[in-house]
């Protein structure tokens, strides 16, 4: 141990800790903007600037290890002083044009220069460098002129997701942050994840925002007589109620369904249905290759996280044969709004629109997948997606009170969802959905919803990936759940080197999931999956029907439409070949792998 003081108060902490984990531990909160911890410990800001006795210059408290007798000050006139100063710099380069920003009241840096009185004394906003010409129509947009190069978009695309987007580019004065390789994002192998976004302090790195397009089609679909249908994916009433301050109790899904509802969609119903539907499709798809295991390659991947299928198409595009031909739940809910549907109200597909609400960034990508639209030719299954921020921020804009609001639920027939659906936005959950209907399959018995599959949940463990093996009617399943695409990749490699095997993965381009997608709602320097996680869970729990072949309106699809999981109709609407569009850009195999292994 290692006795330091600190404002006076002495404490003894492990060796090894950091003075700003040391001064946290005694409920001294010292400010951080480039802080990202294990992942970006650079002292770039110099906002966790400390006094030290004995030391010349303050001292990075990020960094800077506690040493036995140190005296620290955090807050004395001079550190304060200094941070004021390294504000002013900060803000000198950055377009504090805060009114009309979407982080605003949620923006570390606004933030703190409002504690540290910074305004009238900052040196006017100049910005140096030269600004990129910036593909608007990207799922992912950078605006030059907010950066504070505090370089956390850049660790965490490095170190969490393994992808390496961003990079530090030019010297000196002129060092600033942009897509690695000179190469404009619609060039790389960014799969849009949007975690560099949610790690950003300022909003130098958001999602483009389409929520002017989302009333421009309800205002014309009035007055063209089309129909606009929403769907809302199952995560995204996990953290919706963050937005407003809520809590779960009050942000329910059925609120969420009313206030949807009072933006004037004609139909708001539920992914969860469509969840369901992706387990019937994926889980017989999965069941009949292990009945024809050697025709197949091992394992069989999940699907519906389209960052994830973007990162195999360009990371490892030999293995693209191996995911799951079943869409996503969007796209499965988007072929059925514009058919079945569509017919069941008599309507055209051409008369219907369909808009999504994603935790996610990676849907706006996906619903411009060329080869994804089976409805009708010439028709987009999904018109457009849109974030869980963006609903909010529709809601807002709308002045809709929340907790007033009545409880009225989803509209039906594609509103119903069982618990087995409500799980698929977090990690683990798609995997133990499909586990739970494969289990009845091959059995004819339901197994115990909390127990029997509880191996695949995520436990917040330190190894990269969970794993467990189901001796299910004689026939033995080894699965394997990850999320995060550092993590993925470290599986991919042990998978090509022979060193494990597996019947069936579930991937997960977001840490946690879809609970921690790009479309969340943001909190600096907090994860937020584990509480989000708890809440599906706790509606999963709550459900009267646990599995997915127990959802009476999927029933009714296959009974009046599909006739059966995985048969002519339903692959033509609800699966895809993934061959049928192109990586942007199709890469090599990983660097260092025989693609042998």
């Amino acid at each position: 141990m290692v006795n330091i003081t600190i404002n006076g108060t002495v404490v003894s902490v492990k060796e090894g800790t950091t003075i700003l984990d040391a001064a946290a531990s005694i409920g001294i909160k010292i400010p951080t903007l480039c802080f990202l911890k294990d992942y970006n410990e650079i002292g770039a800001c110099r906002m966790c600037v400390v006094d030290i006795k004995g030391y010349d210059h303050l001292q990075a408290a990020c960094n800077t290890v506690c040493a036995e007798g140190m005296e620290i000050e955090t807050d004395n006139a001079r550190v304060i002083d200094d941070r004021r100063l390294n504000l002013e710099l900060l803000m000198s380069e950055h377009n504090d044009n805060c009114p009309s920003c979407e982080r605003t009241g949620n923006c570390e840096l606004q933030r703190l220069a409002a504690i540290y009185t910074v305004g009238d004394n900052k040196a006017p906003f100049e910005k140096n460098l030269p600004i990129n010409d910036w593909n608007e129509d990207m799922p992912i947009i950078r605006d030059e002129d907010k950066c504070i190069r505090c370089y956390r978009c850049v660790a965490v695309c490095e170190k969490v997701q393994s992808i390496n987007i961003w990079d530090m580019v030019g010297s000196g004065e002129h060092t600033t942050v942009d897509v690695s390789g000179a190469r404009k994002l619609e060039d790389s192998e960014c799969v849009f994840c949007g975690q560099c976004v949610t790690h950003c302090p300022c909003n130098a790195l958001h999602v483009r925002d389409d929520t002017d397009k989302v009333r421009d089609f309800i205002r014309n679909a009035k007055a063209e007589g089309k129909t606009v249908v929403v769907q809302t994916a199952p995560a995204v009433r996990s953290a919706w109620g963050e937005e407003f301050g809520l809590t779960a109790d009050v942000a329910t899904e059925k609120r969420m369904a009313t206030a949807l509802r009072r933006l004037g969609f004609d139909y708001v119903f539920d992914t969860n249905w469509s969840a369901d539907l992706t387990i019937m499709e994926e889980g017989t798809e999965f069941l009949g290759r292990v009945k024809e295991a050697e025709k197949y390659k091992w394992p069989m991947f999940t699907s519906c996280c389209p960052g994830w299928v973007r990162f195999l198409k360009s990371q490892y595009p030999d293995m693209t044969d191996q995911l799951s031909t079943a869409k996503s739940p969007q796209g499965m809910f988007g072929a059925v709004t514009k058919s079945y549907f569509a017919e069941k109200i008599g309507k055209k597909p051409e008369d219907m629109v369909c808009i999504s609400v994603m935790p996610c960034s990676a849907k706006k990508a996906e619903v411009e997948i060329p080869n994804i639209n089976d409805a009708a030719p010439g028709v987009k299954d999904v018109d457009l997606s849109i974030t869980t921020r963006e609903m909010c921020r529709l809601f807002k804009q709308a002045n809709i009170d929340i907790p007033s609001l009545p409880e009225e639920g989803f509209d039906s027939p594609l509103g119903s969802g069982t618990g087995a659906a409500v799980i698929f936005g977090t990690t683990g959950g798609v995997m133990e959905a499909a586990l739970r209907t494969c289990y009845y399959v091959l059995t004819g018995e339901n197994p115990d919803a909390d127990e029997t599959f509880k191996a695949v949940r995520a436990t917040g463990s330190e190894k990269p990936w969970e794993e467990a093996e189901y001796d299910v009617a004689g026939t033995k399943v080894r699965a394997a759940v990850v999320s995060g695409l550092a993590n993925t990749r470290k599986l991919i490699r042990a998978l090509r080197k022979g060193e494990v095997s597996y019947h069936f993965v579930e991937v997960m381009a977001c840490p946690g999931g879809c609970v921690g997608g790009g479309g969340q709602p943001i909190r600096y320097n907090e994860e937020r999956q584990g509480m989000r996680t708890k809440v599906l869970y706790d509606y999963d729990h709550a459900n009267v029907l646990r599995f997915s072949h127990e959802n009476p309106d999927v029933k009714a699809i296959y009974d009046e439409y599909l006739k059966e999981p995985c048969g002519e109709k339903s692959h033509h609407l609800l699966h895809t070949d993934h061959h049928g569009w192109q990586a942007i850009p199709a890469v090599s195999l990983d660097p260092g792998v025989d693609p042998k292994q």
